[in-house]
Formats: structure tokens, sequence, C-alpha cells
């Protein structure tokens, strides 16, 4: 079976009223957009062959928003939206959609992040607490190792100490 894994992503997290549209739009283009051209790709092979898995990683931001990730919240809410509407439609079709939702990974993500303080807070968390890039990898495989009769659709995976959503 033939699996795309959708993992693209920024994070530049900022206050609403400090109106960074320029990484706003950034945010939509890569965390979004990206993911769908990927699944447009994808999806008319595994719908000729009758079989495949498309796997998105969002966040756990596309289940809570907090102080400075209303956009990237919206972003992963977004791609939410997206998985459950792929999985819908392709009902029948032996296609399989899984969202992968790590909490914070140790990951270069924060670093982009403009405002100082937003950024040393997630830098602080992942640093401390992150999940590895095996520990969602992990959750990855098991989505993928399932029988052919079983769609896992919604993976949500924390660091058992992360304390804070963002």
């Amino acid at each position: 079976m033939d699996v795309l894994f959708n993992n693209a992503g920024l994070m530049p997290v900022s206050m609403l009223r400090d109106g960074k549209v320029d990484e706003w739009e950034a945010m939509i283009d890569i965390n979004i957009k990206g993911a769908l051209y990927g699944i447009k790709y994808a999806l008319s092979l595994m719908e000729q062959q009758k079989s495949g898995h498309i796997i998105t990683t969002d966040s756990v931001a596309g289940h809570f928003t907090g102080e400075g990730s209303s956009v990237y919240s919206a972003t992963e809410y977004g791609m939410r939206a997206v998985m459950e509407g792929l999985r819908v439609e392709e009902v029948g079709m032996g296609i399989k959609s899984t969202l992968i939702s790590p909490g914070h990974a140790q990951t270069e993500l924060a670093s982009r992040i403009s405002d100082p303080q937003l950024r040393a807070a997630v830098l602080k968390s992942e640093t401390e607490t992150g999940l590895t890039a095996t520990d969602v990898a992990n959750a990855v495989i098991y989505a993928i190792d399932t029988p052919d009769n079983v769609g896992i659709n919604d993976v949500i995976l924390r660091s058992i100490d992360q304390k804070r959503d963002y």
C-alpha cells in the first residue's frame, strides 16, 4: 500500500494585535495548501489502485487555541476538517486517512517565532518535555500497521510531562 505522509508546517505564533500578516499568509500557504497539494497528487493514484493511506501531521493546536496561536491553530483546525472530509469522501475506495496531532516536539518550529517571549516559552517546553521525532514516527507506524479494514483517523500524542499546550 502506498502512503503519503504530509509533514510540513510553520509556527510563527504571535498575538493577533501584532498583525503579522506575512506570517499568517506563510502559515496558511504551508500548513494548509502544502498538505492539500500533496493530497491532490497522491489521491488520484490511490483511487486508481483502490488502496492507500494519507497521513497528515497537524498539532494539538488543532484541538485548542492558546495565547498567540490563533492563526496557527486555525491552520491546524483546518487540517482536521480536510482530513475528516477526505475520510468521508473516500469511504469504499480502500483509502485510509489519519491525522497525527503531536504536542510539543523537539523541532525547529519555534525558531521562527518572532515574539521573543512566546519563542522562549515554546523553546523551553520543547526542550524540557518535547516529543522526539522517533515518538512521532512510532505513531505513524502504528497507524500504517493496522489491518486493511481498520482506520486510525485521529491520534493525539503528548509527552506525559507536558504541562501547557503552547
